[in-house]
């Protein structure tokens, strides 16, 4: 069921603190904790990853928790006030609580292994709050960690949470040339490709709106763990993003004689550049209907966000794509130049709302 936003937001899962090291406190994430909290992501991608991309406005959009879906945050301070944990849990869609854990990599095992068992059960608790507020009798438990980082890969796994996917975090390099006339193929003669329409005020219009939202439900129904979102939910979750862009928004359309459809949508994003280096371009969702399918409309799409970086002077365009997606994804973004940058993994647990 949606969320009932006529409701006050259900108070986050409390937390024992007696479960923590002496001296240490824990508390909801504020405004003013986006520096810190941005300190810590980084220390972590640094170690797990190799190198860090979270920029602090994205922190602090996070930390914002703005009206919507809710959100709840867990910031771990030690004895000296230093953040060493943040969690936050995102109740995504009916069933599905997505958690985020990060902890300080330089925690010595002692001390991590106990605090990340305390934050998981508190994730597991909290689940079941956010359930509870939805009407579900279970709801999953869905996180993530970088592949390789096999620290919180035990931590999951004492949990109880097993590995249920492989992501693929691919990316394109983009060059003035992207921008001229005939960089690409001709796209099929029935698909057309236009932004989403934009009203008097600056603002998209509903019915497009609608129509991306519509057009990804159905093109994704199949995908894995695909859980429905309403139209406020879709539209509340991705305007939180600071990269967000009206005009990064594309529908796909099938014209076949007099009659022209939807067959397509692709949402994209800002990935802004670290160090003064250039801006991105990330593409947030790409989906086609089946009935539209084996007529390019992927690809046509996937030209239009690539040409619209080159002439916006970006250097890059990134993606994720389901390392096992039967639809051939992997090999349509291998096709057209896309490399795997780095890969991810989700965790998932199944919790019993009332158990």
């Amino acid at each position: 069921m949606p969320l009932d936003h006529s409701v006050p937001t259900p108070l986050a899962a409390p937390l024992d603190p007696s479960r923590l090291p002496d001296g240490w406190t824990v508390a909801p994430a504020e405004p003013g904790d986006a520096a810190p909290l941005h300190v810590l992501l980084t220390a972590h991608e640094q170690v797990a990853h190799g190198s860090a991309a979270t920029l602090l406005e994205q922190v602090e959009a996070v930390v914002a928790v703005p009206e919507g879906p809710f959100r709840h945050h867990l910031v771990v301070r030690d004895a000296d006030g230093a953040v060493r944990a943040w969690a936050t849990m995102h109740d995504r869609a009916a069933g599905r609580a997505v958690l985020a854990l990060v902890l300080d990599p330089g925690l010595p095992d002692e001390v991590a292994d106990p605090l990340a068992a305390t934050l998981l059960d508190w994730a597991v608790a909290d689940a079941q709050v956010l359930g509870r507020a939805r009407g579900v009798a279970t709801t999953q438990l869905d996180t993530g960690r970088y592949a390789g980082d096999e620290r919180q890969g035990r931590w999951y796994r004492s949990a109880g949470l097993t590995h249920a996917r492989t992501w693929l975090q691919m990316s394109r390099p983009v060059t003035p040339a992207d921008a001229l006339e005939g960089a690409f193929p001709a796209p099929h003669p029935q698909v057309r490709v236009r932004r989403v329409r934009r009203a008097t005020d600056g603002m998209p219009e509903p019915h497009d709106l609608t129509t991306v939202h519509d057009v990804l439900e159905e093109a994704f129904t199949d995908h894995f763990n695909h859980r429905e979102e309403t139209l406020e939910e879709f539209l509340t979750r991705l305007r939180e993003d600071p990269g967000h862009r009206w005009d990064h928004w594309w529908i796909a359309e099938l014209a076949e004689g007099d009659a022209v459809r939807p067959a397509g949508a692709l949402v994209g994003a800002v990935n802004p550049g670290r160090d003064g280096q250039p801006d991105g371009s990330y593409l947030e969702y790409l989906g086609v209907l089946r009935t539209a399918r084996g007529r390019g409309v992927a690809t046509t799409l996937l030209h239009t966000a690539i040409t619209d970086a080159a002439t916006r002077g970006r250097d890059r365009v990134g993606l994720e794509v389901d390392a096992d997606s039967p639809t051939g994804a992997v090999d349509l973004y291998t096709s057209l130049g896309f490399t795997t940058s780095y890969v991810t993994e989700s965790w998932h647990l199944d919790v019993p709302v009332d158990g």
